[in-house]
């Protein structure tokens, strides 16, 4: 069982990741401002779906990893912290093109392949697989117990966290989050926040 303080940090990184604009993010204010607000909120149910996908696929691998290669699981949490300073950076100076992130007109569809085509999404996304690769390896301690059960604990936490914010984006359709999608000074000034987490995570790796 991961300590208190491991599941606060990675809840609180979880909530940094689905806040900043994405194509999880992207996904669902398409359905919902092209759609329906249901439609949105089914996007948004599929999208957590695909979280578990990763959480699943996650616990499996870097348990088989820890049993069978120690040395490489050792390097993986380093690479990992060397991964999160470069992506921080990488995001902090990275600059939005004017007019935000594009929500894109969409075919309507029904809400059964609205949820599936949210899970392909997820399981498809980047910014998902980058968090479970390079950020929760370093949370796994093998001294407080079974490292599958641990990963599935924390990894739980990004599907879960992401949730209010995915409603949110589906409820409020074209108001709040589409100018947040849209505006430029909020896409950077969440680039700067989740970048400044991501380098301290790495660096904090780095020094214990």
């Amino acid at each position: 069982m991961p300590e208190w303080k491991t599941i606060i940090i990675v809840a609180l990184a979880g909530l940094a990741l689905s806040a900043s604009p994405g194509p999880s993010m992207l996904y669902v204010l398409s359905r919902s401002i092209g759609q329906s607000h249901r439609a949105g909120l089914v996007s948004a149910a599929g999208l957590a779906v695909g979280g578990f996908v990763h959480v699943v696929a996650a616990a499996l691998g870097l348990a088989a990893l820890f049993i069978w290669l120690p040395v490489v699981f050792t390097g993986l949490k380093l690479a990992g912290a060397l991964y999160l300073c470069y992506l921080g950076i990488d995001m902090i100076l990275d600059k939005p093109a004017a007019g935000g992130g594009e929500v894109k007109k969409v075919q309507p569809l029904s809400l059964r392949q609205i949820f599936y085509q949210g899970i392909l999404v997820e399981v498809l996304n980047p910014k998902t697989l980058l968090f479970f690769v390079a950020f929760l390896p370093q949370f796994v301690n093998p001294e407080r117990g079974s490292v599958s059960m641990q990963m599935l604990i924390l990894g739980a936490l990004v599907p879960l966290t992401a949730i209010p914010s995915d409603l949110i984006v589906a409820l409020t359709g074209g108001g709040i989050a589409a100018r947040l999608a849209r505006s430029p000074t909020a896409s950077q000034a969440l680039n700067w926040l989740g970048g400044l987490i991501l380098i301290l995570l790495g660096l904090n790796l780095f020094l214990n």
